[in-house]
Order: C-alpha cells, then structure tokens, then sequence
C-alpha cells in the first residue's frame, strides 16, 4: 500500500510540474519537459493525456512539442503576501496557496486557529470537492477561475451576522467592477451576477465557541476564463454561467490581482463588521439587487414560496410580497425568477 501511495504522489507531482512547465503557453518539446521532470518522454505522454481531466485543453504539433491551448497565470504566493495590504490593523496570520486541494473552505474549517483581528486565507488552482450552498458541486477546470477562502475570529456573534453573506457580495462586486467596469449584479443570498448570468457565489460557513468566540470562514468562487462548454455545464440558470474573460471580451484578468485585493477588502470589511454590521453595505446592496421587483419562487427545506421580490430588510432578509400583499420575510432558501 505505501508504494502505491509512493507512486501515486510521485505522478501527482509529475503532473503539477508539467503544468508549471507549459503555464506560459508556448511549446515545449517532450524531450525537454523530459528531461526537466526527470522522467521518460512516454512519461511525459501518459501526463498530457491525463490533464484533459482537469479540463486543461493541451495542443501538440510535430516538431515543437505541447502547448496549453491557452496560457495560465499561475497564484503566486509569494507576490500574494507581498500585495496583501490589510486593512485597519488586522494581520496576515497565514497565507496557504494549493496547486489541488478538497476544499479551501474545507482546509480552513479543519485550521481555525485564528487569533482575533487576524486573517488565515487559503487558495487553490484546482479544487476536488468544491462546494455551493447546500452542498451544491462547484468545480471548475484547473486553473481557470478563482478559489478563494479567508478565515477570521470575531469576540462574539457580531450584529447583522446574517447579512455577512451580503456583505461579502458588496465587496466581491466592487472588486470585480474596479476590473471590468461592468455592471455586475447581486442575487439574494450569495450570487454575483452579469446579465442574467452566474459569474461566482459565496459560500460562508460559521462556528460559534462555548467561550463566546465567533469564526467564519468566507469562501468566493469566481469564473475567470473558461471554455463555452464548461460554461454550458456550469449552471441551472436558464441563462447559464459567464466568466470575467468574456465580459471583458476576451482579455483575462490577473488572477493575483484578483485575490489581492479580494483579500484586502475582505479584512476591512471583517475588522469593521463586528461593531458596524450590515448598514455601511446595504444602500450598495439595494442598488445592485439584480432581483428586484421581479416574481421569483423561494425553496427552503420544507416548501416553496412564490410573490414578488421588493429588496431586503436592514438585516439582509429578502422581503417578498406575497399574493395577499403582505411581505413575508426570508432569511434562508434558494430564489429562482420565474418564467411566464
């Protein structure tokens, strides 16, 4: 059993080697990437045609060797740490960037020694079993969007809890749309979205200590250039999924750009939300609420209800006009629109 296992790390570390080697999008003779991995040119073969599981489309042409189809800006830990500019005192207490991993979400849930005012972030090319809410599958091809989890302690159970999600939601946006300048829409609770389409979620995950202490961990999930097919599978929504790279129309942004100020922003929002709440982020929200006015049906875990969306309570509740005319308030559940 060790010198499968032996086995299986070596060629897990074989692949993400050729990956590195072929980031740059030029071709690269299998000789050469051979020689560089320390292995048989046949090796090297078995390796390619592996990589099609990561939804890595590789080209090869006599003569000059394998390319990727299109190049990837691999997440740089070291540049990351070195533009990580928190916010309002707090401090980087660690920094994790994983070629593949189950989950960063997962990984800082299993590591929640955070100190107060300090933010434990995790990263990843590629993740296994990367969730939506509900445990919902969210997987994309590697390297080809961004996987992002940030971990943080509050004292206690801060005020608007509940609406940290939405918060959240506030910043992603404005992060995106310092980049693309578009109109980047939010959909109750969790979505980022472009015209009607899924570009990322946000998935929050909270555990309350028996000595008052409160940690959260944030996970974002962005589309950052992915093949039409991927996209076509990518989502329910009748409109499907939609990255960054075609609302940018064809440019691909910086990854660690991306998740550079993601978590900049993100630590000034946490060091602030304990005593600050959801007010500062609500009129941003409201405005940005891609939902509004809009007939739509919400599915908890017990039924679904139908009415008209009228925005959110100063809380993040979605308040729903039902068909006698009262608002019912939601807290939790999945909205789609209805179609006519």
């Amino acid at each position: 059993m060790a010198d499968v296992s032996a086995a299986n790390n070596n060629s897990m570390s074989h692949r993400d080697s050729l990956i590195r080697s072929l980031a740059d999008g030029s071709y690269h003779s299998g000789e050469d990437l051979a020689t560089s991995l320390g292995v048989t040119r046949a090796a090297v073969w078995k390796q390619i045609k592996k990589l099609g599981s990561l939804g890595l489309q590789v080209e090869s042409e006599r003569g000059r060797g394998y390319r990727l189809a299109a190049p990837i800006e691999l997440l740089d830990q070291e540049r990351l740490r070195a533009t990580c500019l928190l916010g309002n005192g707090a401090c980087l207490e660690a920094l994790d960037v994983f070629l593949e991993i189950d989950s960063t979400n997962a990984f800082l849930v299993r590591n929640r020694s955070v100190s107060q005012n300090s933010l434990r972030v995790c990263c990843a090319e590629y993740q296994t079993l990367g969730r939506g809410r509900r445990e919902r599958k969210w997987i994309t091809p590697w390297g080809s969007g961004l996987c992002l989890s940030v971990a943080w302690c509050f004292s206690g159970s801060p005020r608007d809890l509940s609406a940290l999600t939405l918060a959240t939601g506030v910043i992603v946006r404005r992060v995106v749309h310092a980049v693309t300048q578009a109109d980047i829409r939010l959909k109750w609770p969790n979505d980022l979205v472009w015209r009607d389409r899924k570009l990322g979620g946000i998935l929050i995950e909270m555990t309350a200590e028996s000595h008052g202490l409160c940690q959260v961990v944030i996970g974002i999930g962005l589309n950052v250039s992915l093949s039409d097919q991927v996209m076509r599978t990518l989502c329910d929504w009748p409109a499907g999924a939609v990255d960054l790279s075609t609302i940018m129309g064809g440019q691909v942004p910086s990854r660690n750009a991306l998740a550079a100020s993601l978590i900049n922003e993100l630590s000034s929002l946490l060091s602030d939300y304990e005593h600050a709440g959801f007010a500062p982020y609500a009129a941003e929200w409201r405005a940005s609420d891609c939902l509004l006015n809009k007939e739509v049906s919400v599915m908890d875990a017990r039924n679904e209800v139908s009415g008209f969306a009228r925005g959110i309570s100063d809380d993040g509740a979605l308040l729903l006009e039902l068909s006698s005319g009262s608002l019912k308030r939601i807290v939790a559940g999945d909205v789609s629109v209805r179609v006519s």
